[in-house]
């Protein structure tokens, strides 16, 4: 649950800086979000958490 809300929140940000210095129009962010609500219901959506939380634990265990 600490992943999602964690990538919600670096998404929405990225989003938001896309919009206002990237040339990201505000119809293009809202067709993306709206595809990502389909995604997440669709059956495609366990496996794309599942990768998303392997890439979240590769990066984790990365040390500087």
């Amino acid at each position: 649950m600490a992943v999602s809300i964690s990538a919600v929140v670096l998404l929405g940000i990225l989003t938001f800086l896309l919009i206002k210095k990237g040339g990201l129009k505000a119809a293009h962010a809202v067709v993306c979000a709206l595809f990502g609500f389909y995604l997440a219901s669709s059956s495609i959506a366990p496996t794309v958490s599942q990768a998303t939380t392997s890439l979240v634990q590769v990066i984790g265990k990365i040390k500087f």
